[in-house]
């Protein structure tokens, strides 16, 4: 089990994002947070996390979790995830794209964004924290 973040929101060593916090009842934010040109907020409890950037949707699950080093890249997006239960990720990655889900290494889908761009899917998060990994094809 990781440890769950206290900051809401923290940059880790390697540049990824770490954010959330599934066991807080009261709602949590982060407004502001700045890394390079962007500004990220985070609203977090025990019902949804959410973290967006300039505005716009990064990601978000239902019920809330704990997201530890979150990074988005150009074809790869990776996090690791810990919460409770079976919890609803969506992503906003680009538009009309096919990209492959991986958790913990098994591919779950194949997923053709729509021109939003956003993706969901359903991980069970109710024993250990999750690896997640997004291909885009």
């Amino acid at each position: 089990k990781m440890a769950v973040i206290n900051e809401i929101i923290c940059i880790e060593a390697d540049g990824s994002l770490s954010f959330g916090n599934y066991e807080v009842a009261e709602k949590q934010k982060a407004e502001g947070f700045k890394v390079g040109n962007d500004v990220y907020k985070v609203r977090t409890h025990k019902d949804v996390t959410r973290l967006s950037k300039n505005g716009s949707l990064v990601l978000e699950t239902v019920p809330g979790a704990t997201v530890h080093s979150l990074k988005v890249g150009e074809r790869v997006t990776t996090f690791d995830i810990e919460g409770k239960g079976s919890t609803m990720i969506t992503l906003e990655l680009a538009g009309e794209c096919t990209y492959s889900i991986y958790v913990d290494d098994v591919n779950l889908d194949k997923v053709i964004t729509n021109m939003t761009g956003k993706i969901s899917f359903s991980v069970d998060l109710d024993s250990s924290s999750k690896a997640v990994r997004i291909e885009k094809h």
